[in-house]
């Protein structure tokens, strides 16, 4: 048996074909977002939308749950997603308000699930078959009356609620009865947001807007090494530095002591911005995780993806979260691996600013807006009709790995989820722009897939795409980001030069970062921390080199350095500078 697999690689080598490389994903996790299911805000435009997940291992699969999408996901491997129908609400609650920012919890065989409320009269809703659409209601009405909730259940088997979202109140607790599921004792007042104190957790863009208090959410409990991890999201959903801190405590009722790297998830920069909002869990190999939330806000402030980032606990039981990189192609493990293992492919974004060639333009939603590295920017065709492509210049011959394709939603006409939408196109590469060969035909596709990314089996050279629109499933057809990875054939950038962090006394929460412009570089990524060993913050700049970092506690030293990338791949670290 042993020489006919042996015979049958080396004949599929000699065919021009490999063997499957080790699997992949990019952030935004490519799933059949609903569109624009919050009607009561101004909106330019109806749009896809979801926000606030938790991801739950459940009987060796995967259950993702998130604001207002009729159903929920399931899968087998964090890869491939499956959709599955569902209106948990009762008759009389209204369609829209649909599970928003749900909560679930495993109690031995049993998923349970409920979604936000201010109200006492939710469902909350169980099932031990939730591949398929087989739910009960465990309890008629939930008595918590939680909004933004959180489950918890203990080694001792003691089951708690965490909840709240305000710019006035604080996170809340309880316990919950395991044979009633019902809130048992006091609520009590747990953590409230110091933004005095902590630079990130003030509202606005840039952490500056002084006429709104930010607000406090997305509660999230995790327990490790007999500690209590209470997570939280802060300052606003709508915002690049929407992140995720954390309080530990030795009582999974407080009291609870601010960790010192905070915000422990934090993605403000690149093309997917955002990290709030979100579940800390580990997969079927005992590997941690972070879901999340990642902001559009263009067609409305509530235009929302998610994503999926490496997390875990260091040597002193710091919380982290690893976004660098965190929107290019990452392995997706089959095992357990070691604490601090970088799952970055290494593949780079080979086609940053290159030129572009359309098949029309539609008002000023210019070509150029889909190789930006800008979520919130996008070219748009005149129409959505068959034959209108996109063509990227990746500026010489590279070596491509893989491709996402990032849909925007111009002129859509859907309202909630909408079954049988599908997506359909070909992906053609060239060396000279000429002679085109066929990497990817979807033109029979059936599945819906606004932010579809394919790994090649094997890598190709290439120098040009072409993305060929053959079905849209509403609107025009619009990219907001079409994202070439591999490797280019030249150098890596040079060591950053003149890297310098300035702080002042005034507000110590910020410090400006400037560095000399390295004319190798694609772009920067900082590292930040609270020790040199502990540079779990990071920010991914383009086109730029200076950052304002406003995410900084008032009295604490920080530490950064800095390093350029570019199509090759990534140049040196800086030394590790301290800025007290």
């Amino acid at each position: 048996m042993r020489k006919r697999y042996v015979l049958l690689v080396v004949c599929l080598l000699a065919w021009g074909f490999t063997v499957a490389q080790q699997k992949t994903w990019c952030n935004p996790i490519n799933l059949d977002y609903g569109y624009c299911p919050i009607p009561n805000f101004v909106t330019q435009g109806k749009h896809r939308a979801t926000a606030d997940p938790t991801i739950t291992l459940f009987k060796g699969d995967y259950y993702l749950f998130s604001t207002n999408q009729w159903g929920y996901w399931w899968s087998s491997d964090m890869l491939q997603w499956h959709f599955m129908p569902r209106k948990f609400l009762k008759p009389w609650h209204h369609v829209y308000d649909e599970l928003c920012a749900p909560a679930t919890v495993v109690l031995g065989d049993t998923l349970l699930v409920i979604g936000s409320t201010y109200t006492k009269d939710f469902p909350l809703w169980m099932s031990q078959h939730p591949r398929t659409d087989n739910w009960k209601e465990a309890v008629d009405s939930f008595q918590a009356g939680a909004w933004d909730p959180a489950f918890f259940l203990d080694d001792d088997g003691r089951l708690y609620l965490y909840h709240g979202s305000s710019n006035d109140h604080p996170l809340y607790g309880q316990e919950v009865d395991r044979k009633t599921l019902q809130p048992i004792g006091e609520r009590k007042d747990l953590i409230r947001l110091h933004d005095d104190e902590h630079g990130w957790e003030r509202f606005g863009e840039h952490n500056d807007n002084t006429f709104l208090k930010p607000f406090i959410e997305g509660a999230w409990m995790n327990k490790h090494n007999g500690l209590y991890y209470l997570q939280y999201g802060a300052p606003g959903t709508e915002f690049s530095g929407y992140g995720d801190g954390v309080y530990i405590g030795k009582q999974p009722m407080g009291p609870f002591t601010y960790q010192s790297h905070n915000p422990f998830s934090y993605k403000p920069g690149g093309f997917a911005r955002g990290a709030g909002h979100g579940a800390t869990y580990q997969d079927k190999y005992g590997n941690w995780w972070h879901v999340s939330t990642i902001n559009i806000v263009v067609k409305n402030n509530f235009e929302r993806r998610i994503g999926i980032w490496p997390a875990g606990f260091d040597k002193d039981d710091l919380l982290y979260c690893n976004t660098a990189y965190g929107d290019y192609p990452h392995y997706m493990p089959d095992a357990a691996i070691p604490a601090g293992k970088d799952l970055f492919t290494g593949w780079m974004l080979l086609n940053y600013n290159k030129p572009v060639q359309v098949s029309s333009t539609y008002g000023g939603y210019s070509p150029n807006n889909a190789v930006d590295e800008n979520i919130k920017t996008y070219w748009s065709a005149a129409t959505g009709n068959k034959g209108e492509w996109i063509q990227t210049d990746l500026g010489q011959v590279s070596t491509l790995h893989a491709v996402q394709i990032n849909y925007a939603d111009q002129d859509a006409t859907f309202m909630g989820k909408q079954p049988g939408l599908y997506h359909q196109y070909k992906l053609y590469s060239s060396l000279d722009g000429k002679t085109w060969k066929l990497l990817t035909d979807k033109s029979r596709n059936t599945t819906d897939v606004p932010h579809d990314y394919i790994a090649l089996t094997a890598p190709v050279q290439a120098r040009y795409l072409k993305l060929e629109n053959i079905h849209m499933p509403s609107g025009k057809f619009a990219i907001s980001g079409l994202r070439a990875f591999g490797f280019g054939k030249g150098a890596v950038p040079d060591t950053v030069k003149e890297f310098i962090a300035l702080r002042g006394n005034s507000e110590r929460r910020n410090a400006w970062l400037k560095w000399e412009q390295n004319n190798q570089a694609t772009g920067y990524t900082i590292y930040a921390g609270i020790a040199p060993d502990k540079l779990y913050t990071n920010i991914m700049v383009y086109g730029a080199n200076e950052y304002y970092f406003n995410a900084m506690d008032k009295d604490k030293p920080y530490y950064f350095c800095i390093e350029a990338f570019n199509e090759n791949g990534i140049g040196k670290r800086t030394q590790v500078m301290k800025v007290e």
